[in-house]
């Protein structure tokens, strides 16, 4: 997985914001929840994200991926070596993420967020 890529492709997501929290962490959010966030160093190789319960065992199982710091109880990952995911599986886990904060917003700020981005 390409970190760069990774952050060009959540910046993409719709209705998808950026920001810089905690002075080093860049923050991608939709509807003000954040869905992914990673260093603000482009040498700091590691991302994190929100995945569904069943993603969470199967993904924190595997080598290079590690419950998120702070976020584990809320079922957020850290994939700390790029190399344990490709990067059309990182997209996809991004996507999903993305999805998951989505469908929790209210139902008005959806449409309002989908009428932005028509």
């Amino acid at each position: 997985m390409n970190i760069e890529k990774a952050k060009k492709f959540c910046a993409g997501l719709h209705g998808a914001t950026q920001d810089v929290k905690w002075e080093c962490f860049l923050v991608f959010a939709v509807g003000g929840k954040m869905f992914a966030m990673t260093h603000v160093d482009p040498k700091v190789g590691w991302i994190s994200f929100k995945v569904d319960d069943d993603a969470f065992l199967a993904l924190t199982d595997r080598p290079g991926i590690i419950p998120a710091p702070y976020l584990a109880r809320a079922k957020w990952v850290q994939i700390e070596n790029p190399k344990a995911v490709s990067d059309a599986e990182a997209q996809e886990l991004l996507r999903r993420s993305h999805e998951i904060v989505f469908g929790k917003l209210t139902k008005k700020l959806q449409r309002e967020i989908a009428e932005e981005n028509e």
